[in-house]
């Protein structure tokens, strides 16, 4: 291969242009009384299924509520989870709207206190564009939430690709 070919051959956007489009991934906003526990034992069977598929599960600032363990025991691939601390609401929006949109992950849980209508609107315009899960618990003991009943929850039948 001549050197000009292999620049082109490994230029980004030759590989870009032929990833398959995924369905329309769909990000969840839970509120929660629990910091999210029992919420992510409600989906920990559909993490365990996304883990073995080979691309990332994110936890964007999780609380100290023994996930780690909690996963391992649903059989989630560990291996396959990636830890980010942001040092605000701000940065870790940022963080879940990258790793929502980027490609390389299945599934994007994130821990903010709450979303205010501008972050709301945000996480709709970056659901468009998702190519992963995104779950964003929000603390319910905030004023402005309504209590969370485990009826409510989504089911999760969807495929994605």
């Amino acid at each position: 291969m001549t050197d000009k070919l292999m620049r082109l051959s490994s230029h980004p956007g030759l590989w870009c242009a032929n990833t398959p489009k995924h369905t329309q991934a769909m990000i969840e906003s839970l509120p929660t009384l629990s910091q999210g526990r029992i919420e992510l034992e409600k989906i920990a069977p559909q993490l365990v299924r996304l883990s073995h598929q080979g691309q990332w599960i994110v936890l964007i600032n999780p609380p100290n509520i023994g996930y780690k363990a909690m996963l391992a025991a649903a059989g989630v691939r560990l291996d396959r989870v990636l830890l980010v601390k942001a040092k605000d609401e701000v940065e870790a929006l940022w963080a879940s709207e990258i790793a929502l949109t980027n490609g390389t992950c299945s599934a994007v849980l994130t821990w903010i206190s709450s979303l205010d209508q501008r972050d709301q609107r945000r996480m709709q315009l970056v659901e468009r564009n998702a190519r992963a899960m995104g779950f964003i618990f929000e603390n319910s003991t905030t004023a402005h939430h309504k209590e969370l009943t485990l009826n409510n929850l989504p089911s999760f039948n969807r495929a994605m690709h």
